[in-house]
């Protein structure tokens, strides 16, 4: 991704369009039976150049309206879906069968520059591609694969963001199957019961890991914005650390805000900002009921592992206003994953003119806060004090008991 740029805009008219509810596609054979079945969900997020060392991002969705025409499923061993949209943009997924199993062996993300509409300004012309290989193997012959998780594939500066992905590239009697194969993301993480290590008398039994706490620098404030300044969708400060544990090593690693690239999308109900820098891919998925938003799902890449929790209540406040915390927050996203925030603040809808509305503080930073230890010295004390008298109400009944035998 470009680093030369001078700041990074999201067009936010035309560009950051409504969430879809994702394309449903039938292909069928020459004998006009079904082969090739898919309902997904892709969101698109393109650096380009605007000129004098500037760079804008186009965010956008895959439309329902994208048309599969050059699709095809012509043998046994190979399938293609390709959709194709707006001036001159396809998307396309080849299919591989082995055996008893296929997969997606490539991702070809095909995006015109010429196109005003989703491009204005932009300095380059013609059709450019990415192809990416996704992480869908092993897929069952009669089963569909199944990822109702977003999916971020990454090919060269361009992000793909998939979700709500339902595939059967090789349909075998002319009907959908009914049998699912899920991604990973969708499986439910087990933790395996403890093990009691066999020790005799010449070995030591194996310690258990242990979770080093390393020494950073407090990390840098970091300041994104999804859109131009008077016309932003989505605001967001806050530096950001990231501890994580593969094996049995932990590590903590901070976000260098002028080394990351900020995109994403806006949407009613959906927000999405995801920040690329050299050492990781974070992905914020931002719910709203109309009333009250909060950080829904948190995913984060680093060195090619991916991190995940779609099912999170972080950070609420009501829609039009902001959420802040000064204060340090730590938060277990994973048994693997923890997120550390200072100098917080975000908002991810109802924007007006570029700048915050009025601040939701989060617990840590309220007058209030103080009260805590005083509260709990209090009750301690309040119990010490119940001990002693029941203590001493229990010594002199058993005195009086004693003198009247």
């Amino acid at each position: 991704m470009s680093r030369h740029a001078a700041f990074v805009l999201l067009l936010s008219y035309g560009i950051v369009l409504q969430l879809s509810h994702g394309i449903e596609v039938n292909v069928t054979n020459k004998a006009d039976k079904l082969c090739l079945y898919a309902n997904l969900k892709v969101n698109f997020s393109v650096p380009y150049d605007v000129g004098q060392g500037k760079t804008k991002i186009a965010a956008f969705q895959l439309p329902e309206t994208a048309k599969s025409n050059e699709s095809t499923c012509a043998s046994n061993s190979s399938s293609t879906l390709k959709l194709d949209f707006g001036a001159g943009h396809s998307w396309t997924v080849n299919f591989t069968l082995l055996g008893k199993n296929y997969q997606a062996d490539t991702i070809t993300f095909g995006y015109n520059l010429s196109d005003t509409l989703l491009f204005p300004n932009a300095t380059g012309t013609g059709t450019k591609s990415v192809t990416a290989k996704p992480d869908i193997t092993d897929v069952g012959l009669n089963t569909c694969y199944s990822c109702k998780s977003k999916d971020l594939i990454q090919a060269d500066s361009v992000n793909m963001t998939l979700s709500d992905v339902l595939i059967q590239a090789f349909v075998t009697n002319g009907s959908r199957s009914e049998n699912i194969t899920s991604c990973r993301a969708d499986l439910p993480t087990t933790t395996a019961a403890p093990t009691t290590p066999v020790t005799n008398a010449t070995s030591a039994p194996t310690p258990p890991p242990t979770t080093p706490t390393p020494t950073l620098p407090t990390p840098s404030t970091g300041e994104y914005r999804l859109g131009a300044n008077s016309t932003a969708c989505l605001l967001a400060n806050f530096g950001l650390r990231i501890g994580y544990r593969q094996g049995q090593k932990y590590q903590e690693i901070n976000l260098e805000p002028n080394a990351t690239q900020a995109s994403g999308s806006c949407g009613t109900n959906s927000s999405e900002l995801v920040l690329v820098s050299n050492d990781m891919t974070v992905v914020f998925t931002f719910l709203s009921d109309t009333k009250k938003f909060s950080l829904h799902v948190f995913n984060v890449t680093i060195k090619g592992v991916q991190f995940i929790n779609t099912n999170l209540s972080l950070w609420q406040a009501a829609v039009g206003s902001s959420y802040m915390c000064n204060k340090e927050q730590n938060y277990t996203i994973t048994d693997e994953l923890n997120l550390y925030t200072f100098n917080l603040q975000v908002q991810p809808f109802n924007v007006q003119k570029g700048v915050f509305s009025t601040a939701e503080e989060c617990f840590l930073d309220s007058d209030l806060s103080f009260l805590v230890p005083i509260a709990v010295g209090v009750a301690l004390s309040f119990l010490i004090i119940l001990v002693l008298i029941s203590y001493l109400i229990g010594r002199r009944k058993s005195r009086t008991g004693y003198q009247s035998v």
